[in-house]
């Protein structure tokens, strides 16, 4: 019972801080600042302990994911509605990044902002809150209250914190934005998850939202009604691809990451997207493997383009964090890729690239923040020199573009190979145009390595230069070796994770049915079903 008490309390120990934040912040400015580090770090200690209790066993054949903890409390009974909240591999990995990314944005918050401390960090804390109840429900109502409920407090995030454009209103614009879109694709996700709701009222006469329950459904709709079942597919599709961001459906990330203070875009980037690519790994491939299968050209292609376009741009960029944001659109296009070549290596491969991706981008945006502080510009073409100004500075920001462009011996390197190793006997000839990518990813770290760091100082920021610039200190060293730390273990010793995933994975798997296996299991029911009629 020990560790089903755990899951409700990875959820409410940040609701409850970031409460606390808020009631405390007229009494000392610092004060909230403690309280959030320790409610995360609570948050992360609860992660290690259930990562040490849990069982992430699989045995083939299973119907239905093993689940290493559950809580349930009944709900909205006459709806079907319970708070059922359960943890696997795939969660808990995904969970113990949001913590320690929490901690991460926690600290790195912690010069920044200096007006309303207590109202920011309960913004914060609840995002990660809502974030971590995304990762845990498998209650579909309870998943999209968390889902819808985590972009209010973000939206708070950049309107109020955000960096002022010369309008004095493109953090009102940006935060407007990312939340008409996430908004509009939430409502068309709910119409799927309500559809299935009510195809199983007319299948069995009862309403429910149980993951095992709508999984059950949702596959015996891919078997026997295809069209309703792409249908369905579909509208959640669109739901988790606009916050992945696939494109063409992209259009507010560059905005919100730009305008957003820098504890958003840790939050943006390295958990947020995630929670996309963790929707699409958790409901759309297990419930919908007919449909997927069907669908699975056309988003890959989608992915590619991503892929390049977010390079492309990238390299159009001379702000450091738009740049920032075209390479998470670029990166994301190599998951649907991941998602849908659906065998044991591309997912795997996939759950290491979201962790690596998680802490690289994460660190590099904490940089983007540090280097603001410092020469009071994000524009790359207002840079160069600080090499000769910083030492511990110049090292990781070189550091973290190698791990995000994918140098061996990093986290990022083993998702991206494995992805690849694992698709190249489906999609041959996507794997190798993804491959070529890569290429691109090089070049753009390589120009803002050389735009930022090299060269000759901008004469605009020359007095910046002449004055001795301050290094990183303590607080900044400790936040970015623990990604350093992080992304090396991801790199030389990924088993750790891998041996955690498995299970959830391999089950994942298995509920993917190739294209073939589809269309026979489907005439087999079709034929089955005729020979009941005529008997």
């Amino acid at each position: 019972m020990e560790n089903n008490l755990i899951l409700p309390a990875l959820i409410l120990v940040p609701f409850i801080a970031g409460f606390v934040c808020w009631l405390v912040d007229k009494l000392d400015q610092h004060l909230p600042r403690w309280i959030a580090l320790i409610g995360m770090l609570i948050t992360l200690g609860l992660t290690v302990a259930l990562w040490q209790n849990g069982n992430f066993n699989y045995e083939l054949g299973q119907k239905v994911p093993t689940w290493s903890a559950e809580f349930y409390l009944p709900w909205i009974q006459t709806l079907g509605i319970n708070i059922h909240l359960a943890v696997d591999g795939l969660s808990l990995l995904m969970v113990g990044l949001t913590a320690l990314l929490g901690v991460l944005a926690v600290g790195c918050s912690w010069g920044e902002i200096q007006k309303n401390v207590g109202f920011f960090h309960l913004n914060l804390l609840w995002s990660l809150g809502g974030v971590i109840g995304v990762f845990l429900a498998i209650d579909l109502f309870l998943f999209f209250f968390f889902w819808e409920m985590m972009l209010v407090p973000i939206y708070f995030l950049i309107a109020l914190w955000g960096h002022k454009g010369a309008d004095g209103k493109s953090r009102v614009y940006a935060a407007t934005k990312f939340f008409i879109y996430t908004q509009v694709a939430g409502l068309i996700m709910l119409i799927g998850i309500l559809g299935l709701v009510i195809y199983g009222y007319m299948m069995t006469g009862m309403i429910g939202f149980n993951y095992n329950y709508l999984l059950g459904v949702a596959n015996t709709l891919d078997a026997q009604l295809p069209s309703v079942a792409y249908a369905f597919m579909l509208c959640m599709f669109v739901g988790f691809a606009v916050k992945l961001p696939v494109f063409p459906l992209h259009g507010w990330l560059p905005d919100a990451h730009a305008q957003a203070p820098t504890a958003g875009s840790v939050d943006l980037a390295g958990i947020l997207i995630k929670t996309a690519a963790y929707g699409l790994l958790r409901f759309v491939m297990p419930f919908f493997p007919a449909a997927s299968a069907q669908f699975a050209d056309i988003a890959i292609i989608f992915g590619l383009i991503g892929i390049f376009y977010g390079a492309w741009c990238a390299f159009q960029q001379t702000d450091m964090k738009r740049l920032l944001a075209y390479t998470s659109i670029s990166h994301m296009g190599f998951v649907l890729l991941a998602l849908y070549a659906g065998n044991i290596l591309t997912y795997q491969g996939l759950m290491i690239m979201m962790l690596a991706h998680g802490l690289s981008s994460a660190a590099l945006f904490i940089m983007c923040g540090q280097i603001y502080e410092r020469v009071h510009t994000r524009d790359m073409r207002l840079m160069g020199g600080m090499r000769g100004q910083f030492g511990y500075l110049s090292f990781f920001l070189m550091f973290f573009i190698a791990a995000l462009v994918g140098i061996p011996g990093l986290g990022n390197f083993i998702g991206e190979f494995l992805i690849l190793m694992g698709s190249f006997e489906k999609f041959p000839a996507f794997t190798i145009i993804a491959a070529v990518s890569l290429v691109f990813a090089g070049l753009y770290g390589l120009i803002l390595i050389h735009r930022a760091l090299f060269g000759t100082p901008n004469e605009e920021q020359q007095q910046h230069h002449n004055n001795s610039l301050k290094d990183l200190n303590a607080r900044e060293l400790v936040i970015l070796m623990l990604c350093a730390l992080g992304l090396v273990w991801l790199g030389l010793y990924p088993q750790t994770f891998l041996d955690v995933s498995n299970s959830s994975m391999a089950w994942l798997a298995n509920s993917y049915i190739p294209v073939q296996e589809v269309v026979e299991t489907v005439q087999q029911t079709a034929t089955q079903l005729e020979n009941v009629e005529i008997q």
